[in-house]
């Protein structure tokens, strides 16, 4: 190895290391594992892949549950629910302004190999594409063109009550137009859709904007906990999965119904079903094959013939 590729390395471990911090402990993949999935894969050129959190650990964004560095495991921190989003303006403005200070961050994250070999299998004809439960857009980011966004995205901030849509980076100028002496730091736990933990006081000091259209509440066009999947949404899943000739799961435990619902989906329509993550899922008793493994270890190794 070039001494410049030693220092680049050496240059680059505090940053590895801030990513991996949100990555469970796992066993390195073996050679037989990858062959495996390769093999599952190569006569489906119309696999359905889903993806999780646990793909995006690698690009430094938490997930929940993950044992011992999800958010669960390292706070008493819950998600924040639908209702209470639409019936409290004060948790409203708390949500705002914790998104607010996380953005910047979160919206820098890049995506990891994973990603990136998701969109080459894509261009190369080998998947039908991607369903994912992240709203963090980095599969986009990384080129995969046929990704649906089954919990929305918080790249789109969205009225309540009329149709007004706007660029969540165009929204964050308008943020730092009402709050010009707001300068609070980011600290660095960041949660999994982008916010992060600030004192009472600063919330209390912050300004968010009506919808300037018709007056009403904006709010990310994210799917949050106790909301229901727009409909449209669900439909174009159940499709995809039909003209799929298999499902392959990435990084997720499926222990929320959306996902775990394209695998029963799936097992009715007799496809196989592949699933690659660290640690058990509630789809494991389904899955055809199963590997317990970080994504970033197995996936960017296949179809590499090169």
């Amino acid at each position: 190895m070039k001494f410049s590729h030693l220092l680049n390395l050496k240059n680059n471990l505090p940053n590895l290391k801030s990513i991996m911090e949100f990555v469970p402990h796992h066993k390195p993949v073996q050679e037989n594992e990858i062959k495996m999935l390769e093999e599952f894969l190569m006569p489906r050129p119309n696999i359905l892949v889903l993806t999780g959190a646990g793909i995006s650990t690698e690009s430094g964004i938490p997930d929940y549950r993950s044992e011992g560095v999800g958010l669960y495991a390292r706070s008493n921190h819950k998600p924040i629910q639908h209702p209470d989003f639409v019936k409290y303006e004060s948790v409203r403005l708390r949500y705002w302004t914790r998104n607010y200070v996380g953005w910047p961050t979160f919206s820098a994250k890049e995506p990891n190999s994973t990603h990136h070999a998701l969109s080459r299998f894509e261009r190369e004809g080998r998947i039908l594409g991607i369903v994912t439960q992240n709203v963090d857009r980095l599969h986009g980011k990384a080129g995969s063109k046929n990704v649906i966004e089954i919990h929305g995205c918080g790249y789109d901030v969205i009225c309540l009550s009329c149709d007004y849509r706007i660029d969540r980076h165009e929204f964050q100028n308008i943020l730092n137009t009402l709050n010009p002496e707001f300068h609070f730091k980011a600290p660095t736990m960041m949660r999994p859709d982008g916010d992060v933990d600030i004192p009472q006081k600063e919330v209390d000091s912050f300004k968010i904007p009506p919808c300037p259209k018709c007056g009403g509440n904006l709010k990310p066009e994210i799917v949050f906990f106790g909301d229901n999947i727009p409909l449209e949404r669900v439909e174009r899943v159940s499709e995809m999965v039909c003209q799929s000739d298999g499902v392959l799961v990435l990084g997720s435990s499926l222990l929320v119904f959306s996902g775990y619902r394209i695998i029963l989906q799936a097992k009715d329509l007799q496809l196989p079903v592949a699933i690659v993550n660290i640690g058990e899922t509630r789809g494991d008793h389904l899955a055809d094959i199963k590997i317990s493994a970080k994504c970033g270890d197995i996936i960017p190794k296949l179809f590499n013939f090169m």
